[in-house]
């Protein structure tokens, strides 16, 4: 669904959520209170500024009565079979995000990848699914990637563990490939990256990814991944935590310049070992 289409359709979304709610009789925050979100909230599902989470949209289904309707409305427009349940929501938030800010404790972040690097972290998780599986995850990843490449991107910046840049994923020469193509991108300035180099030792969020996204006109969120789940936060006062753990992050990371001469080093260092073996 293009852009443009899938706005309209969260339009249809706000303009029904608005006249049920005003058929039951119910203000924005009456029905806020009922499905545990605030009545500012609720205006901006209203608008389509913000995009309810499932089990909101299941709540809202439930308390006005309508049958589902809001629950596959929403899976039809987030619903991505292409992305894990937990994730498909990311991928429509990044799509209209201002800025993206992620901390990779031991992978390249997805909008970061090669395809060849993301190849190798789905087979490595999934070793006996089939070519066409993989080509179709792979080819997702890297459709998530062009909001880099619009001319309207978001500010992206990611903070990537030292860690991140020695284990050679897909081989050493895939490795390197990969490292290139985020020194790249640096160069190009069309993201900024930093290295937590290993000197630094324990950190904030320490071994844990997490990703920030603001918008134009509606509150910050946090997403956060664990085994085969993920966390969206928008709660204010934890967005507020996870933004300051992020800034003891930048605050004893190596400075932008030091970080790309570090991955570049790494590269090196990839081309050499596939050199000699």
């Amino acid at each position: 669904m293009a852009n443009g289409s899938r706005q309209a359709a969260w339009e249809f979304f706000g303009t029904e959520l608005k006249r049920r709610r005003e058929d039951a009789g119910f203000s924005q925050v009456e029905l806020g209170l009922r499905v545990f979100v605030s009545g500012g909230y609720i205006g901006q599902f209203e608008q389509a500024i913000r995009k309810p989470q499932l089990d909101v949209a299941q709540r809202i289904d439930e308390l006005l009565r309508t049958g589902g309707f809001f629950e596959r409305t929403w899976r039809k427009l987030i619903d991505d079979k292409r992305y894990a349940d937990y994730f498909a929501e990311v991928v429509e938030l990044e799509r209209t995000a201002t800025k993206i800010a992620e901390f990779a404790p031991t992978l390249v972040p997805g909008l970061l990848q090669t395809a060849s690097y993301a190849r190798a972290v789905m087979l490595g998780g999934n070793p006996l699914v089939t070519d066409d599986y993989i080509d179709e995850k792979v080819t997702a990843r890297r459709e998530r990637a062009r909001v880099l490449d619009d001319a309207t991107r978001p500010v992206y910046w990611a903070i990537l563990h030292e860690h991140v840049l020695r284990i050679p994923a897909g081989g050493e020469a895939e490795m390197a490939g990969q490292l290139d193509h985020i020194a790249d991108l640096v160069r190009q300035r069309k993201v900024l990256v930093q290295v937590l180099p290993y000197s630094v030792g324990a950190y904030p969020l320490m071994g844990r990814m997490v990703q920030l996204m603001e918008f134009e006109d509606a509150p910050p969120t946090a997403y956060t991944e664990a085994v085969y789940s993920g966390n969206l936060l928008d709660d204010p006062a934890l967005v507020k935590r996870v933004q300051e753990a992020y800034d003891l992050l930048r605050a004893a990371a190596l400075p932008p310049e030091a970080s790309l001469a570090l991955i570049e080093s790494a590269a090196e260092d990839h081309r050499r070992c596939a050199s000699t073996t």
